[in-house]
């Protein structure tokens, strides 16, 4: 048995792992480098050859761990993918809006190269491979059902606490023939969240693996207590607004959004928002994904449930605006106060809040409010370094509003909570850290190795380990 890494090795993105054994190629995860310098390996052929891979085990529907996955069924991808049933339902969803984001991208593209006679580039995946791809997902265990995916083969699906449906997998294959026969479970963690978070459950804990696979995105520090983080962005808001400014909060749209209404939610209900106060999700995306979410109730912590049964809504309430069409969110250009606008790319990659920085980031009432990881090399996390001026759809825009990070509302485990979630595998034989920077990777592996004595290695991309 052996494993390779060919994505979030040394970065954060491009989750991909490879899971050799004596029978079966399984592949977890298979999803988008983002970041300046990274985007361009998506278009790459890949390391391995598709058509060997028996299985695709998906950990969650963000699309660092999804948005490849229709490029490895157009190359030859024919096996099974298996996830949970809110990731399948969230992965449907993500990946149309990639195919057609790639789509438009191409197209502007064409319309521009035609004109100076340059080729005409293509999308990497259309909405046609998107529901291609769709067809090869046919098993959605439960979590913390163990279920037998072929002969010597089992999964466990395990509530991983990062957003809807993740889940870090127990892996167990009998490898070996007779007596010789021995049964060996690597767990990966995927994304692991970071704990009192609204809406879902914390992370399980683990039981006893060989080997650990866990990402180490913070790595290398903690996060502050989600309470002080809450009460930290309610005087952002109230500060900004009482002096006449908008907040523009980049967010993604899976999770981050969700649990943005849940606390505006709370804020409205204690009054604390000024009256005239108006909060806008400007993304389509998101708005479906905030669909979902009533699905699912089944995934969601006891705080929300309680919630449920008294009555509340977090997602519908009077100061709450979906601005689904491109008409509706220009109009947001016409508050120029008292405004709290949610959108993405969280990264402003793209998308919507990038017209609604162009804005307001020059304004000085104005503030801008950070709630999630920005990967080196983004247009966020220059924003985040005090990179002045910006440049906003190939406008350079000076930033004079006030910049704000609130690491509490990451969905992402910090040091400790890897640690003690660590802990619960028991004694692996080794922890291979993936999905980090290698600062973060490298903090990591020097406490495990000082508190808990596991060796540990950091995989360069296309390295082979043995188990």
């Amino acid at each position: 048995m052996r494993l390779i890494c060919y994505g979030a090795a040394g970065t954060v993105t491009g989750s991909c792992h490879l899971l050799q054994t004596h029978d079966y190629n399984i592949l977890v995860d298979c999803g988008f480098f983002q970041g300046k310098g990274l985007f361009d390996r998506n278009e790459e052929e890949f390391l391995f050859d598709p058509a060997e891979v028996d299985f695709l085990l998906l950990t969650h529907a963000h699309i660092d761990h999804i948005g490849r996955v229709p490029l490895l069924v157009k190359r030859g991808f024919q096996g099974r993918i298996i996830c949970t049933e809110a990731t399948y339902d969230l992965a449907r969803l993500m990946l149309v809006e990639s195919a057609e984001l790639q789509e438009e991208a191409a197209r502007r593209q064409r319309r521009k190269r035609r004109r100076r006679g340059a080729p005409v580039p293509e999308p990497l995946y259309t909405v046609e491979d998107v529901l291609d791809t769709i067809e090869f997902f046919d098993t959605f265990p439960a979590y913390d059902e163990r279920t037998e995916i072929d002969e010597g083969f089992w999964v466990t699906f395990r509530d991983a606490g990062h957003i809807l449906g993740s889940a870090f997998i127990e892996v167990e294959i009998i490898e070996g023939r007779g007596r010789r026969a021995t049964t060996r479970r690597v767990t990966f963690s995927g994304d692991l969240g970071n704990l009192d978070k609204p809406l879902i459950r914390d992370p399980q804990v683990a039981t006893e693996a060989d080997v650990v696979v866990m990402e180490s995105t913070y790595g290398g520090r903690d996060h502050r207590p989600f309470d002080d983080s809450v009460e930290e962005f309610r005087k952002i808001l109230v500060e900004t607004l009482e002096r006449g400014g908008n907040v523009i909060i980049p967010s993604f749209a899976l999770e981050r959004s969700q649990e943005l209404l849940y606390v505006l939610y709370g804020f409205y209900r204690a009054g604390d928002l000024p009256p005239r106060c108006q909060i806008f999700l400007d993304s389509p995306l998101a708005i479906d994904a905030t669909r979902i979410f009533t699905k699912h109730g089944d995934c969601f912590d006891e705080e929300a449930l309680a919630l449920a049964a008294d009555g509340g809504n977090p997602f519908h309430f009077p100061s709450l605006n979906y601005t689904r069409h491109t008409d509706d969110s220009k109009a947001i250009n016409n508050h120029a106060s008292g405004a709290i606008i949610i959108a993405g790319s969280g990264m402003c990659t793209g998308g919507r809040v990038l017209h609604h920085l162009k804005h307001n980031i020059w304004r000085p009432e104005c503030s801008v409010v950070f709630v999630g990881f920005a990967a080196v090399g983004t247009t966020g996390r220059a924003i985040i370094d005090g990179v002045s001026p910006v440049n906003l759809y190939g406008e350079t825009v000076e930033v004079k509003a006030q910049i704000h990070t609130v690491n509490g509302f990451s969905g992402h485990a910090g040091q400790q909570t890897l640690m003690d979630w660590l802990k619960s595998t028991g004694q692996p034989e080794k922890v291979i850290l993936v999905h980090g920077e290698d600062s973060s990777r490298k903090t990591l592996a020097h406490r495990i190795d000082e508190e808990l004595g596991l060796p540990c290695v950091l995989p360069t991309v296309g390295q082979v380990i043995e188990l």
